[in-house]
């Protein structure tokens, strides 16, 4: 019940209910604690060769040192050669920083994860740095969902955000590198003269969402986001909300390494995400 983001509270007196006898948070938290062996070995599991990985961080509440911080739970999704997705592990720290995302990708190399094909994530605070240090030459898919929404930063005017939306759509929508390309010059020059500032940001940063056109077409929609992971981390939210607010970064590693680990174990005998056969890694 705790997993499924029951409150040690409501845990209790179900229990009550069910069969008569009380037990404390106290006892519910020592349950939930004894899933730490078992949960530290799916983690630290050996990894096959992924050909796609989406990389994401999300964040929760933890109590440490008489204040509230955040935690920045680090996730890893890879599609395995047979085309399933797989949960290839988690990380919790108290930063996002450069530091805990070459830990953590270093520690998914060492566990057998060699140079995939394509890396698909947001422009997360230190995980550029990171993921060149750990995986260089591989290339890299900024996500274009949070491209699109990055950019409205840089629209002047409310009434314009729309048409920009619209306009960076259209890029994204090409059916090749080269046309997305062109239509991208035609873009940041209908934008140079109103908005210098946004025409600036598109020319620079657009250009990061098309390392997906390299990929078989069949495969393109699906890697041109971390949609996977925005899914998952919906459903982490759901249950984590519950807790509110985590006494330490073990007990939120505990509980995310779980619902991470019951997702991951439901797409490995579930359907197939991508179809992998006879898809040799592109030149890139």
């Amino acid at each position: 019940m705790y997993v499924q983001g029951v409150s040690t509270r409501k845990v209790s007196a179900i229990v009550e209910q069910l069969c008569g006898h009380s037990v404390s948070s106290t006892q519910v938290n020592q349950c939930a604690a004894r899933l730490d062996a078992e949960l530290e070995g799916w983690r630290n599991r050996p990894l096959e060769p992924c050909r796609y990985v989406f990389l994401d961080a999300r964040y929760e509440k933890v109590w440490q040192g008489g204040q509230v911080l955040d935690g920045a739970v680090l996730i890893a999704l890879g599609v395995r050669p047979d085309g399933k997705r797989s949960i290839l592990g988690v990380s919790v720290a108290l930063s996002e920083a450069e530091v805990h995302w070459r830990a953590f990708l270093t520690s998914l190399q060492q566990r057998g994860l060699h140079a995939p094909a394509l890396l698909i994530s947001d422009d997360h605070k230190g995980l550029g740095a990171a993921r060149q240090a750990v995986f260089p030459g591989v290339p890299w898919q900024r996500c274009q969902f949070h491209l699109q929404q990055n950019a409205q930063a840089y629209v002047p005017r409310l009434d314009q955000r729309a048409a920009v939306a619209h306009a960076i759509r259209s890029g994204f929508d090409c059916p090749d590198r080269l046309t997305a390309q062109a239509r991208l010059k035609v873009i940041v020059a209908e934008q140079a003269a109103t908005a210098p500032k946004l025409a600036a940001w598109m020319e620079e940063n657009l250009p990061q969402g098309f390392a997906a056109f390299a990929f078989p077409r069949e495969h393109q929609r699906r890697l041109r986001t971390t949609n996977p992971l925005a899914r998952v981390n919906k459903e982490l939210k759901r249950r984590t909300r519950v807790a509110g607010l985590f006494p330490n970064e073990a007990s939120l590693l505990r509980l995310v390494s779980a619902i991470l680990a019951e997702t991951s174990d439901e797409w490995e005998t579930g359907k197939i995400y991508l179809n992998l056969e006879n898809q040799n890694p592109p030149s890139v």
